[in-house]
């Protein structure tokens, strides 16, 4: 038993170094994908064969992919380890191997950019502390500039000469592989990878440096359509739209306008740890998909960022041909990823597993963390404490993005003047009054870059009921007092969970919705309205979020046993029964007739 624990906990870590390696290299091209899409556009659109062929305007194309593009990535690499200081000495160690190779040098980029970095902290750390005051430009700039030079000559005459050799072999390697047709093998790996969040390793360490430089070549690769392709995702999530149960199938067309168009594929990941079989449809829709490609020959200009089909498209070159391929792919990975999950689905007798459920097991894969050392959000969040709101992730984009435009959208809605802001881990800055929202797998990461500020660990940036928590802490002055008040009013009754009631002084019943569970209170709020009309009475009924709630005794909240054990910690006046099924004509004919 401790031998399996022990070779459990050793492939956990080995997964957490390969996310890390992941996340480094997503912090190095993600910030500059702007420029990797007008080098693509530019090519797309002035290349002889291009939609505006311009042979000036061409001109550019070259420099941008052998200079810009990978000097960019090694500033990026630099500047989170020594600052700006690390940046430009990581962009003059890479001049070195740009020059030194014959292919654009992004891997040399992705090594001498950090190196370079890591160089002049070490530097700076041993020698800035003994030099004499008024000597300080001059020896930051000249060791700068030394230290930047020397990486440069062992770039040209060691590490570029070792980088093409490499690169060469794995580009031929890649082109052997798709001249055979087992490149769609590759999605087998890349699918599951995806679900596990390794896909930033595979995706912007192998397959978009090998993409650019065969782009450079041919003008289009196959390899820049292998990870983001959305079709494995857009068929599940139809699946479940058409045989799913529950708050799966209520929330799965949400989920699909965020993965297919919003390019969003994370949305997706946790319908697929409800069913683990789905596992199968990915992988086939993923294989299905790249098969299609490479039959039909088709390609990108450059990564599309993020997977959406609209981003997909964008990258496209020009021609009929070309988007009928890219959209067979796309079209082929969803049927057949469709297809199974449908099987999967209604053949399953297995008992449901929650999406909340799967939320939770999605974040055990995601990282071998048990338990964080952020703080709680309810609290902590009173008195005014934050005025500054981060969303945090690898890269500080795609998904946390999202969240920050879901939680913005909020703050406003309740009235609140708190920024909300998205960026990545490594620019976070320690400073008062900065509430840092991340997701459990990063949060000790998070922690140790801003240890004075308010963490809130979530499960999905997408879909968190945290959301409301924390408004609603922000709007409460004295949570814990409303904790102890509400909690004295709990009591247990015959045979149910139940909250003290004073029924003479309801005027309003309330059912609470929040991002994961709005269908069914909607369900729920429609089920007692049929049975208060059965009844003959009439009350005031609504269905609210959260933050919307009136903390006064006249409001008699319905909820679900966890709804209501975090409704009861923020407010201390209104009234809950907790209703073990939200869909249950018998139990609100009991409440209602209670009612005056």
């Amino acid at each position: 038993m401790e031998a399996t624990a022990n070779n459990s906990k050793k492939k956990t870590s080995l997964k957490t170094r390969v996310q890390r390696l992941g996340s480094a290299l997503s912090n190095m091209v993600l910030p500059n994908i702007g420029a990797f899409i007008a080098w693509g556009l530019m090519t797309a659109l002035f290349i002889p064969t291009g939609w505006l062929p311009n042979a000036d305007l061409a001109k550019i194309g070259t420099p941008m992919v052998t200079y810009l593009l990978p000097l960019l990535i090694a500033y990026s690499g630099g500047k989170p380890i020594a600052g700006h200081r690390g940046g430009v000495v990581g962009a003059i160690a890479t001049m070195g191997v740009i020059v030194g190779a014959n292919i654009p040098m992004f891997i040399g980029a992705m090594a001498l950019g950090p190196l370079g970095g890591w160089c002049i902290k070490k530097w700076d750390d041993k020698v800035q502390p003994h030099i004499r005051q008024g000597f300080e430009m001059l020896v930051n700039n000249f060791s700068a500039g030394i230290i930047g030079m020397i990486l440069a000559i062992i770039g040209f005459y060691a590490i570029g000469p070792v980088v093409s050799t490499v690169s060469g072999w794995l580009a031929t390697g890649v082109d052997y592989i798709i001249s055979i047709h087992l490149i769609p093998l590759a999605n087998i790996f890349i699918e599951p990878a995806k679900i596990l969040f390794l896909n930033n390793a595979i995706n912007q360490g192998i397959l978009t440096p090998l993409g650019i430089q065969a782009a450079a070549k041919a003008g289009k690769s196959i390899l820049f359509l292998l990870e983001p392709n959305p079709g494995p995702g857009l068929g599940v999530l139809l699946a479940f739209a058409l045989f799913g149960k529950g708050n799966a199938k209520s929330s799965a067309p949400g989920a699909i306008i965020i993965q297919f168009l919003g390019g969003i594929h994370e949305i997706y990941f946790p319908y697929i740890l409800m069913k683990p079989m789905l596992f199968l449809s990915v992988i086939a829709g993923g294989v299905t998909g790249t098969f299609t490609f490479n039959m039909l020959g088709a390609g990108l200009k450059a990564s599309p960022s993020p997977g959406s089909i609209i981003s997909i498209l964008l990258m496209t070159p020009k021609g009929l041909g070309n988007f009928v391929s890219v959209l067979l792919g796309v079209t082929a990975a969803a049927v057949v990823s469709f297809l199974i999950s449908m099987v999967i689905l209604r053949r399953d007798k297995t008992p449901e597993v929650s999406l909340e459920d799967s939320q939770a097991q999605l974040q055990s894969m995601k990282s071998d963390a048990k338990g964080t050392s952020t703080k709680d959000a309810k609290a902590i969040l009173a008195g005014g404490e934050v005025n500054k709101i981060i969303f945090a992730c690898d890269a500080g984009m795609g998904s946390s993005a999202m969240g920050a435009s879901i939680l913005r959208d909020k703050v406003k809605k309740a009235g609140l003047d708190q920024s909300v802001t998205n960026t990545a881990i490594s620019n976070l800055k320690d400073e008062p009054g900065l509430l840092v929202v991340t997701q459990e797998e990063l949060a000790d990461r998070a922690l140790k870059q801003t240890p004075n500020a308010v963490h809130v660990a979530v499960e999905n940036f997408l879909n968190s009921p945290k959301y409301d928590e924390i408004i609603t802490s922000l709007k409460t002055k004295d949570v814990t007092t409303t904790e102890q008040t509400a909690a004295a009013k709990a009591q247990t009754t015959d045979g149910t969970t139940d909250y003290a009631v004073d029924f003479s002084q309801v005027e309003e019943v309330n059912f609470v919705h929040h991002d994961q569970n709005v269908g069914s209170a909607t369900m729920a709020m429609a089920t007692f309205r049929s049975a208060l009309r059965k009844a003959g009475k009439e009350i005031t009924v609504r269905n609210v979020a959260v933050n919307e709630l009136n903390d006064q005794p006249q409001v008699l909240v319905l909820a679900s046993k966890e709804t209501a054990k975090r409704i009861k910690s923020q407010f201390g006046n209104l009234q809950i029964i907790v209703v073990a099924n939200l869909l249950d004509d018998a139990e609100y004919a009991k409440i209602i007739s209670k009612l005056k």
